[in-house]
């Protein structure tokens, strides 16, 4: 699991994304389709055409780290959007990196009355 801290928000590009793309490519993607700052420690999801391959890129403060997950069965749950942002909380990252539809997750049962 990637370490989340506490006020980072989770930036998530809809629509498909060249996955040749490393850290350089995928800021600048930030930066100019985004509108937001590769370099301000939050955390920004990409995902490719075939839907198996997502990458994720953040700045620790101290370097570049880029992260990638492929799935060798199923694809990662992606908003139907053709373009723009969502923000995830990292709870509803967890989720999409075990390939769990984060959008709608089910929820456990809860009691009815106290006692």
């Amino acid at each position: 699991m990637i370490p989340v801290p506490a006020q980072t928000k989770v930036w998530l590009c809809v629509g498909v994304t060249d996955m040749r793309k490393g850290f350089a490519g995928l800021s600048a993607l930030a930066e100019k389709v985004l509108n937001q700052d590769p370099y301000s420690g939050h955390l920004f999801v990409f995902r490719g055409r075939r839907g198996d391959l997502i990458k994720i890129i953040w700045w620790d403060g101290q370097g570049a780290c880029l992260f990638s997950k492929r799935l060798e069965r199923g694809r990662f749950v992606w908003p139907s959007a053709k373009a723009g942002t969502l923000t995830l909380s990292p709870a509803q990252l967890a989720m999409l990196l075990e390939g769990i539809d984060w959008r709608a997750p089910s929820r456990t049962w809860r009691p009815l009355t106290v006692g």
